[in-house]
């Protein structure tokens, strides 16, 4: 990683962060696409080992995080964003649900850092893919991530139109 990210500390959260993370997926997503405050903590409850932070060593606060639930399923559908029982710890996908970065974090290879190190944590695990949904204004940054664009999902969250995009966890080894 560059020399911007060394301050930075990648770890899982902790679960009385969930206030914390709630009011930044607020900030990042419209409110027909955020995760609800009740999803978001079902989510650090069931699966605080698929949440990524990225804390600011100098301010101790979350500059950012990505988060998703592991399975068997290919295909990513909506209820990944609202049922946490959907998680299989032992899955060989991961669903991407959200990757936030607050503004002033932004334009500092912030995202792309937690893409990587979430994938390699993931590939250590033994899983295939990292599956997620996105606008289409989005695809370009995905694809510069690693990310295949599959064409439009099966999803229509937030009244939305999504792509769906995959990456294998090879390719992101590949990238270090």
């Amino acid at each position: 990683m560059n020399g911007k990210l060394d301050k930075y500390l990648f770890r899982n959260i902790h679960l009385e962060e969930t206030e914390q993370v709630v009011k930044i997926e607020k900030i990042c997503f419209p409110p027909n696409e955020a995760c609800s405050e009740k999803h978001m903590k079902e989510r650090i409850e069931k699966a605080p080992e698929l949440f990524l932070v990225a804390v600011d060593k100098v301010t101790g606060r979350i500059a950012g995080f990505l988060n998703g639930l592991s399975t068997d399923e290919a295909s990513f559908r909506d209820e990944f964003f609202t049922d946490a029982e959907l998680y299989d710890p032992d899955g060989r996908n991961v669903m991407l649900l959200g990757l936030d970065v607050l503004p002033e974090y932004r334009g500092q290879g912030l995202a792309r850092a937690l893409v990587f190190e979430y994938g390699q944590r993931e590939r250590q695990k033994g899983r295939n893919e990292l599956v997620l949904t996105c606008l289409e204004s989005k695809v370009e940054m995905y694809k510069k991530l690693g990310f295949v664009d599959q064409g439009m999902a099966d999803s229509t969250w937030g009244g939305e139109a999504w792509h769906e995009m995959r990456c294998t966890v090879d390719y992101i080894k590949n990238q270090s």
